[in-house]
């Protein structure tokens, strides 16, 4: 018999730690499912020279759940600036060190999460090798993660399906208990083809999400990702969500509908990113659907950056699963 409540939240990049920097506050058992299919930076240079699994987002995930001084916290995001070394973040070696000395990743992440005070869980969606490669909407193939945004802005075309090859790579056991055992499952906030999505088409995901009583809600982005999610608006999350996995898969969107500063929007612009902005058409998308939708302030600047207040995220999807089990709120 469970003693928590169980989160479960997937992903990967910066969206995702995030996140868990605000869930782990809570009283509850908290699970992180981690895409594996990074192959830029630090994470594609040790997946190449030591045949490692990429632990970019592992160490990023196990950060945000660690207990540890900002020290130390500095020192595994320390990326070295010359030398031979130039380019690699020290706490992607330290697992690649500990994999080597432990035998395997799965080891690896279990003794590194004792050493850093881990409050939850962080696992691997799978413990095979995969490459995600994108078909554009101009019949060109891209392969590799680390290409696929830029190939779709080079090319002007945009992304038509993302899969990843081999096509018989299985989720692994930890990702599928930790999804059985969920109370409340969460996607996002993040790169939707390249970190999101590469945990949902992992086989056996999809399928046990969709069997999980457990309350399902997706976070959409505060803005527009250039190469993956350009001109999005919060509809087009559902909309790509039903035209891969023939359902929604989420019961409930949250959205963020704060004022952001124009001064913000401007840098963002720069770099041909929009606001996500909820519309009347959306809500029409969402009602048609079937589909919850929760528009709050959820946006706040951290290091000159537009991210999720994950404090706020947070308390949020609290209230949701309090309501929902109180019978506050419809749960489809």
């Amino acid at each position: 018999m469970k003693s928590k409540i169980v989160f479960t939240i997937i992903g990967g990049g910066s969206g995702q730690s995030n996140i868990l920097r605000g869930l782990k506050k809570f009283d509850i058992e908290l699970n992180s499912i981690v895409t594996m299919a990074d192959d830029g930076g630090s994470s594609g240079k040790l997946r190449k020279e030591m045949n490692i699994l990429p632990p970019g987002d592992l160490r990023n995930c196990i950060l945000a759940l660690s207990n540890i001084e900002p020290d130390m916290e500095k020192l595994f995001q320390y990326r070295f600036t010359k030398g031979s070394l130039k380019g690699q973040n020290f706490g992607n070696l330290f697992l690649a060190a500990m994999s080597d000395i432990h035998g395997d990743l799965k080891k690896a992440i279990a003794h590194t999460t004792k050493i850093l005070a881990v409050r939850g869980n962080v696992y691997p969606v799978t413990y095979d090798y995969i490459t995600l490669s994108a078909l554009l909407k101009n019949g060109n193939k891209v392969v590799g993660e680390s290409k696929i945004a830029n190939e779709v802005k080079k090319q002007n075309s945009k992304i038509d399906k993302i899969y990843i090859q081999p096509e018989n790579v299985k989720a692994s056991e930890d990702a599928i208990d930790a999804i059985r055992r969920s109370d409340v499952i969460i996607a996002g906030p993040g790169s939707l083809y390249t970190s999101i999505f590469p945990v949902l088409i992992i086989d056996g995901i999809k399928k046990e999400i969709e069997k999980s009583n457990a309350i399902k809600i997706f976070i959409t982005n505060i803005m527009s990702e250039s190469g993956e999610t350009d001109d999005f608006s919060p509809k087009d999350f559902l909309c790509e969500l039903k035209k891969y996995f023939g359902t929604t898969l989420f019961d409930y969107f949250l959205i963020n509908n704060s004022y952001i500063p124009d001064n913000m929007i401007s840098k963002y612009m720069k770099n041909n990113q929009k606001e996500i902005v909820f519309s009347k058409e959306d809500e029409i998308v969402f009602s048609k659907n079937n589909v919850n939708f929760i528009k709050d302030d959820i946006f706040c600047v951290k290091n000159n950056l537009i991210v999720h207040d994950n404090e706020k995220v947070s308390l949020i999807i609290k209230e949701i699963f309090e309501k929902v089990k109180k019978k506050e709120l419809s749960y489809i």
